[in-house]
């Protein structure tokens, strides 16, 4: 009794701490250096253009490349780019785990949160190297992994999301950036996700072209370029 009552305590207290979301980034881009270019932003699911809940995404990405150096179309049909998005949630899958609550300590544990040190022996840290000074590091280790010590089990939903955004030249058609940002996390509500995922997409934007990245970025803070 003793031992489960120490366990779940320790999951209720590590349920409600802010923990990183990290997400799995990669990038492939020809793009020229920005001077202004002009730029609309549409779905790739056509179902989805027009929508109020995408029109809300499409201004969190707008707003990012306004930051980069490009420039929302006045008209639309006059754009020299065009920045096609997707976002999407599975339906989760259970995963089973043992507490470990003993000398093992803590693996990690968190929404979307692959970035957490140790904590017991090994000290407690974000990610590896910590975060950096615009709230963002790499790291990627499972978020609800635990050590040895107790064998209370437990089972929980995992969600893995995904963005992904393309952008065209319209004199030509070229493509000139593929981007996928995924990640995982216990919860499969959009409006949380998805901005995550665009701050993700965006973190050293456009990126090594054919380099696969994985990005923390810090809890109640925006990584920016």
């Amino acid at each position: 009794m003793k031992k489960s009552f120490i366990a779940v305590a320790a999951l209720l207290m590590l349920s409600s701490c802010a923990t990183p979301f990290t997400a799995k980034v990669s990038r492939f881009q020809m793009l020229a250096p920005p001077s202004g270019q002009t730029f609309i932003v549409q779905a790739s699911n056509p179902h989805l253009q027009g929508g109020i809940e995408f029109g809300q995404y499409a201004q969190l990405v707008s707003a990012r490349l306004v930051e980069q150096g490009y420039q929302p179309a006045a008209d639309p049909a006059q754009a020299q780019l065009i920045v096609k998005m997707h976002y999407d949630v599975d339906r989760g899958r259970e995963r089973v785990r043992s507490t470990g609550f003993g000398y093992g300590g803590f693996g990690g544990f968190g929404y979307g949160g692959f970035g957490y040190g140790g904590f017991g022996y090994g000290g407690f840290g974000y990610g590896r190297g910590g975060f950096g000074p615009r709230g963002y590091a790499f790291g990627w280790n499972d978020p609800f992994l635990f050590g040895g010590g107790f064998n209370d089990t437990y089972s929980y939903t995992v969600f893995t999301s995904e963005l992904d955004l393309q952008i065209e030249r319209t004199d030509n058609g070229k493509r000139v950036f593929e981007g996928t940002a995924r990640a995982q996390s216990n919860t499969d509500e959009l409006p949380k996700i998805v901005p995550n995922l665009v701050d993700a997409m965006f973190t050293g934007f456009p990126g090594n072209s054919g380099e696969t990245v994985k990005i923390t970025i810090a809890p109640e803070r925006k990584a920016v370029k």
